[in-house]
């Protein structure tokens, strides 16, 4: 029995690419697809998801929203893995850095995400499970990345279920641990390809630094997207081939 459509997604597999990039924001699928994708057309608008399929440099791609923190992304990505048919998928988001070396602007590659989520659990796995990227797909975007000149940045970063956390000195631990940036999805997608036995990877735009204060405006971060945005579509077209 068909397990489509989903509560959260009104499509057929036909109507995915094999590559999904998704933003977290639904108005960021309607940028992309409008001003990067040939031929895009809306493949789901369930809740206001929305999410268009068309074709870049003449290759099948899609992009659909996530929504805000790992509960969302866990659904979609759960969905789009198991039941949809998409193999891989690239979350392009925003970030804010806790590393000096890591300035507004820079695009951060996720090799790892640290989480104080309990989103593993539901495994339950004898230990600590570690979420990281697909190799493939991260070596292909730093290809790309420095193809296009960007300043860029590949290590661990923190998937955060709190924006707003009770603790004033939280995040002095995870920088004593190196960690790059904190953002609110991404340790979710991994676990959730690596049960499905698919791909999957994070980058993200440093769209404010939380230890300086810096932070873009809201013309300044779509300029500054524009080059993420490119670095995956290059990816997702690759992966088309």
């Amino acid at each position: 029995m068909a397990a489509y459509p989903t509560p959260h997604i009104n499509a057929s597999p036909e109507d995915f690419a094999k590559t999904v990039l998704m933003p977290g924001d639904p108005l960021r699928s309607k940028f992309i697809a409008e001003n990067f994708l040939d031929d895009a057309r809306l493949v789901n608008n369930v809740r206001g998801v929305q999410g268009y399929t068309g074709k870049y440099e003449g290759k099948p791609v899609t992009v659909m929203a996530s929504g805000m923190g790992m509960p969302s992304i866990g659904i979609y990505s759960y969905e789009l893995y198991n039941f949809f048919g998409v193999e891989n998928i690239i979350r392009i988001g925003s970030t804010g850095s806790i590393n000096e070396d890591v300035k507004v602007r820079d695009i951060v590659f996720a090799l790892g995400a640290s989480t104080n989520s309990n989103y593993a659990r539901q495994f339950e796995l004898p230990g600590v499970f570690a979420p990281i990227a697909d190799f493939g797909l991260l070596k292909k975007a730093v290809d790309n990345a420095e193809m296009l000149e960007a300043s860029y940045h590949v290590g661990n970063v923190l998937s955060s279920d709190t924006f707003y956390d009770a603790q004033d000195d939280a995040n002095d631990r995870w920088i004593k641990m190196g960690v790059l940036c904190i953002e609110m999805e991404t340790a979710a997608l991994y676990m959730n390809a690596a049960k499905a036995h698919k791909k999957a990877l994070g980058m993200f735009t440093v769209s404010d630094h939380i230890l300086t204060g810096e932070a873009l405006s809201a013309e300044e971060r779509q300029t500054s997207f524009r080059q993420m945005m490119e670095i995956a579509l290059k990816t997702a077209a690759e992966l088309a081939d």
